[in-house]
């Protein structure tokens, strides 16, 4: 039989590791909620540039 002391630290580490796993899994998961607001922000940016230089060009076929 092994000692009581073994087997409470396989079962701390046990619990560890499932806490481990679950924070890793979490982690991805606002990994991945970040990497999509990143991308909405530069597709919201680039839209705004776009404006900017639709207006820029009206306004130079308006000068010419």
């Amino acid at each position: 039989m092994p000692d009581p002391r073994t087997d409470e630290l396989r079962l701390e580490q046990v619990q560890r590791a499932k806490r481990e796993e679950d924070q890793a899994r979490d982690a991805d998961q606002e990994a991945a909620e970040r990497a999509h607001e990143r991308r909405a922000d530069k597709a919201e940016y680039l839209r705004e540039k776009l404006a900017e230089r639709g207006r820029a060009e009206d306004e130079a076929a308006d000068d010419d």
